[in-house]
């Protein structure tokens, strides 16, 4: 049975985001208490500062910048076996601990727990909207029991996109590879890590509840990646591994114009 004890958020700080305390803030508002830290590749006055203000333990990584290698980095530095690797620029509900680890608690086996969420434009809770009516409909056969050890449902829910937020996602480091993330995507290494994940024995643990908000900027990463295409090609090599290449073309097509709202 996993306790507070057994998790940690991680926060991935990066530059100098105006919404960092924010996400800060919402992981010090939790029902349940569990261990915070904030690791990052830019250190500055403004990281370091949030980090004091809350009495987090901020971890300089000596490693060249990478997402992939930030989020190992802060992986490697909580020392627990649950890790929610908490996005700078994004919101938890306060809820969020305490349902993961309920939920967790319910298998035996959990690979990783992961939610429903929103998004933040212009500050504003968005819980609705095509895109993410898309995405429950794509996680309806595990919505429906909050769980699934089925390597066939693992990977069905994968097959037309990636509609696991990986903000959301709880990581059981007890049952994953380590490190976790290996792809040099830029855009798709979460989705390319759902995958590997999909083929190994255990379960995927969802929760329905909306407990965390992903923010939606012109600035963001995702933003870029789409604008110079990284995203399409990225998606169509993803595509690949669940479809024939004609096919995997077909709904990588599709699926890209669903970026113009920016997922």
């Amino acid at each position: 049975m996993f306790a507070a004890h057994d998790h940690t958020f991680a926060v991935c700080a990066y530059g100098e985001s105006p919404f960092l305390e924010e996400c800060v803030t919402s992981l010090m508002e939790q029902t349940l208490k569990t261990t915070v830290i904030m690791v990052t590749s830019t250190p500055n006055e403004m990281i370091g500062s949030v980090a004091r203000a809350y009495g987090i333990d901020l971890y300089v990584s000596d490693e060249p910048a990478g997402i992939a290698r930030d989020w190992n980095h802060a992986v490697r530095r909580a020392q627990t076996r649950l890790v929610t690797i908490a996005h700078q620029d994004d919101t938890y509900e306060p809820r969020y601990a305490e349902q993961a680890l309920t939920c967790m608690n319910k298998v035996s086996d959990p690979l990783i727990f992961f939610s429903n969420y929103g998004e933040l434009r212009d500050g504003v809770a968005v819980d609705d909207n095509r895109l993410l009516r898309v995405k429950r409909m794509l996680l309806h056969p595990v919505a429906r029991v909050g769980m699934t050890s089925s390597r066939r449902i693992k990977r069905q829910i994968l097959s037309l996109g990636s509609p696991i937020c990986c903000p959301s996602v709880t990581l059981n480091m007890g049952l994953l590879p380590n490190p976790p993330f290996t792809s040099s995507m830029k855009s798709n290494l979460d989705w390319d890590a759902w995958e590997r994940f999909s083929r190994l024995d255990g379960s995927f643990v969802y929760s329905s509840e909306i407990l965390m908000h992903h923010r939606i900027h012109e600035e963001s990463e995702t933003s870029n990646l789409i604008r110079d295409n990284t995203r399409t090609k990225e998606d169509l090599e993803m595509l690949s591994r669940f479809w024939p290449l004609p096919v995997a073309r077909l709904i990588n097509a599709l699926y890209s114009r669903g970026q113009k709202s920016n997922g």
